[in-house]
């Protein structure tokens, strides 16, 4: 009788743990309508969506072996949270691409920093070259960006770079570059390009971006892998988690003013073919990345597979690096590009079909 009411107990227990970690992940995942500035801690909550989705499905297995009809709470649970599970891990699978789409990449280059083999082009040069996209936009491209490599020009004819502090931004065209601007909010190294592209006929906005850095050291990123493999007392674990959301919050503060900058510029020329991308330092669940999706449309969501980690740097792996469009374009297929480890980022490649509103 005894070992009766305490299986019936742990059950119950167990069930509770469930519905509250789901309940808890529903407003982890809803966390990215938070604005930084007004709720700098809260709204970094959304960087603990993928633990709380592993608990979820873990507590999956565990009523499959245990007790097999309550199996319908971590489903229900999976459900409930639907937008932000499918916006983190989105499962879309490829047809064959239509006629006539352009291939867009993004790719943060870390400044070309990884060292070449003498007498050999830059790996990250030679990825963008090789890859035969219609439009390449690259950010950290650099102190002296390489824009009149032979092999470059005769792929991409049209180049144009934009100087943010000591760093630019570069767009490699294989359409004419018609004008450019920047958008303009405060940011000392960090910065946002409006491009003006002629395509078939069309002038199309391409917005080249690098929001505000996460601040994480590399002592900073090492600690986040001990506290994540476990390795970290309780002490320790409270002091250095706290002190590692304080300075993301921080940072996500002086990154939510210029992407609402972005997002009106966005806005105000909404009546023309609108592609954005860059490297947001921000995950799928965050104020970023929600704000610019509201204008637009997120195309690795819409066309992507899996979480799409872009950046994979001293074992943490997160998607910061993004693509969007607006109505004038369809994404049939996004992908990371893992074949070149020649940065501390992946590329995010995109295939898109321009069509009449």
């Amino acid at each position: 009788m005894f070992f009766k009411q305490l299986k019936k107990f742990t059950i119950h227990l167990f069930v509770g743990a469930n519905v509250a970690s789901i309940l808890v992940m529903l407003l982890v995942g809803y966390s990215d309508r938070l604005n930084p500035v007004e709720h700098p801690v809260l709204s970094c909550m959304g960087l603990t969506f993928p633990l709380l989705l592993v608990v979820n499905i873990l507590f999956l297995l565990f009523w499959l072996l245990v007790k097999p009809r309550l199996v319908l709470i971590p489903v229900l649970g999976l459900i409930i949270n639907y937008v932000p599970v499918r916006t983190y891990i989105p499962i879309n699978f490829y047809g064959s691409l239509p006629d006539s789409t352009i291939k867009v990449v993004s790719y943060n280059v870390k400044n070309f920093e990884l060292k070449a083999e003498k007498g050999a082009i830059h790996p990250a040069l030679r990825y963008l070259i090789d890859s035969k996209a219609d439009i390449v936009c690259v950010q950290e491209a650099g102190y002296h960006p390489p824009v009149k490599n032979e092999e470059l020009r005769a792929e991409y004819p049209y180049c144009e770079v934009m100087k943010y502090g000591m760093v630019h931004h570069a767009i490699y065209s294989k359409f004419p570059i018609v004008g450019k601007e920047r958008i303009n909010y405060p940011s000392k190294g960090n910065g946002s390009t409006a491009f003006f592209v002629e395509i078939n006929g069309k002038c199309v906005l391409i917005v080249n971006n690098h929001f505000e850095t996460s601040g994480l050291s590399l002592d900073d990123r090492h600690e986040i892998q001990e506290i994540v493999k476990g390795n970290t007392n309780n002490d320790s674990l409270h002091a250095e988690s706290k002190r590692l959301i304080v300075k993301l919050a921080d940072k996500a503060v002086i990154r939510a003013p210029q992407v609402d900058a972005v997002a009106e510029y966005v806005h105000s020329h909404s009546d023309m073919p609108v592609i954005l991308c860059g490297d947001f330092n921000d995950s799928p669940i965050s104020y970023s990345r929600h704000t610019l999706a509201h204008e637009l449309t997120d195309c690795y969501v819409e066309a992507g597979f899996g979480p799409g980690w872009t950046y994979n740097s001293n074992g943490l792996k997160v998607r910061i690096d993004h693509l969007l469009c607006n109505d004038y374009f369809v994404p049939y297929k996004c992908i990371i590009d893992r074949k070149i480890a020649a940065s501390d980022h992946y590329p995010i490649v995109c295939w898109l079909k321009m069509q009449d509103k």
